[in-house]
């Protein structure tokens, strides 16, 4: 397992093997089942997260009490940085686990002083915070400005097989559309 985190890191940004052992040396490992909630809003939360294997996503509950999808993650990624998802040490978001999952978690203070104490790994937090906020402003940008057929169109590139692992009413509520309106989309670019 911990090749698969040495594997994700260096897909972001390259660090060496000397990095990575101050990485590797304060790793958890931990194990979800599917549709469990493993970080709850207004909750605790001081980690960081590798997601290993499965696939997971971020959400919240509108008022109406149904859950609005922000992000998904699939095995061989990283969480939302702490810094992003937590406000006063409390979680912004819910994840759940989509399929069974398997993550990695560093305490998120320690890792921010490894940060600190070693350019590479700093180089590499600044990138994984970067890609974030990049993914965010895609997904605002196709919000306001793309149809509804345009986003699903992006979200099957971005997410490739992804459709086929998910409960539709996750996608469909990412994409900011009803369950109705993306089947009938996906019919559509059948034919």
């Amino acid at each position: 397992m911990n090749d698969i985190v040495k594997n994700i890191i260096h897909n972001i940004s390259p660090i060496s093997d000397k990095s990575f052992l101050e990485i590797e040396r304060l790793l958890e490992f931990e194990s979800y089942a599917k549709g469990e909630t493993f970080i709850s809003k207004n909750k605790r939360n001081n980690n960081e997260y590798f997601v290993l294997n499965g696939i997971c996503k971020s959400f919240l509950i509108n008022p109406e009490g149904e859950e609005i999808t922000i992000s998904f993650f699939e095995e061989n990624s990283i969480l939302s940085p702490h810094s992003t998802r937590v406000s006063e040490n409390k979680s912004s978001y819910y994840f759940k686990a989509l399929t069974e999952l398997e993550v990695a978690s560093i305490n998120a203070v320690a890792f921010e002083k490894l940060m600190i104490d070693n350019l590479e790994i700093r180089d590499f937090g600044n990138a994984v915070l970067f890609k974030e906020l990049q993914s965010k402003v895609e997904k605002e940008i196709g919000l306001a400005s793309f149809t509804a057929k345009e986003r699903l169109i992006a979200f099957r590139q971005k997410y490739k097989g992804l459709e086929n692992l998910i409960p539709h009413t996750d996608i469909a509520s990412y994409l900011g559309i009803t369950n109705i309106s993306l089947s009938r989309l996906r019919k559509d670019l059948l034919e």
